[in-house]
């Protein structure tokens, strides 16, 4: 009974977000939809991202999981941050990372580069304008990856995670936080212009780039309770057997 319901749950989350999602990312071509990506950040919307991201209470509750610990950067000697937008995360990174630390930011758009350095005020993070799905880093060059509403924009997650195994050495970890499927998530992708996620299709591509769930985490009980903020999860590369 109880697998009833659930396969009755899912099926009408399904048919909600067909309805309600925004449906371009998958009606236009891949290169025209990442053209339209590039101009969406460097416009005007991305322009005011950091207060967007500040007032949604985002940007806050990310630097709250970092500061308490829950995802304790101080562990790793080289960070990339993936779709570094106007520094939501390097920000905290900064906080809390090792002074010794390595980190390294890109985002699709140079604009949003220039924002994050402005906004960040620190010489420290390289920041580089990059394709998630092509990055420009050797194999097994960082510790620990992060990646805030990013993969999200593009259709099929596999070849972003594909690139994050790759770049990652083996037993790094990684950061997820995604878009979910859910009524907050749906108006997201709206304003975004972005798709969203099931947990189970994202632990799934996870799987198959070679990235082992290793813990779910939430902003805040209350975010728990209310399935609110979206999937973060923890996610690590597989080692050599």
């Amino acid at each position: 009974m109880k697998n009833t319901v659930l396969r009755w749950r899912q099926a009408a989350r399904s048919r909600v977000r067909r309805v309600a999602e925004f449906g371009g990312i998958r009606r236009q071509p891949l290169k025209q939809y990442r053209n339209s990506v590039r101009r969406l950040y460097s416009g005007p919307q991305g322009a005011v991202l950091k207060f967007s991201s500040f007032f949604s209470l985002h940007e806050p509750l990310m630097g709250h999981l970092f500061k308490s610990g829950r995802f304790d950067a101080s562990r790793f000697d080289r960070i990339v941050d993936v779709g570094s937008g106007a520094g939501q995360i390097i920000r905290h990174l900064l906080k809390t990372a090792r002074p010794d630390a390595q980190i390294v930011g890109f985002d699709l758009s140079p604009e949003m580069l220039v924002r994050a350095r402005e906004r960040l005020k620190s010489d420290r993070p390289e920041l580089v304008a990059a394709d998630l799905m092509h990055l420009p880093f050797r194999d097994n060059t960082f510790d620990c990856l992060t990646c805030g509403y990013v993969l999200e924009h593009i259709p099929d997650p596999l070849p972003g995670l594909t690139e994050f195994a790759r770049v990652l050495k083996p037993g790094g970890t990684a950061l997820l936080l995604v878009t979910e499927d859910s009524l907050s998530g749906l108006l997201t992708s709206r304003t975004w212009k972005c798709r969203t996620f099931s947990r189970s299709e994202l632990h799934e591509a996870c799987q198959k780039a070679g990235l082992k769930w290793e813990r779910e985490l939430w902003f805040t009980p209350f975010h728990e309770l209310m399935r609110l903020g979206g999937i973060l999860v923890e996610v690590r590369k597989r080692s050599p057997e």
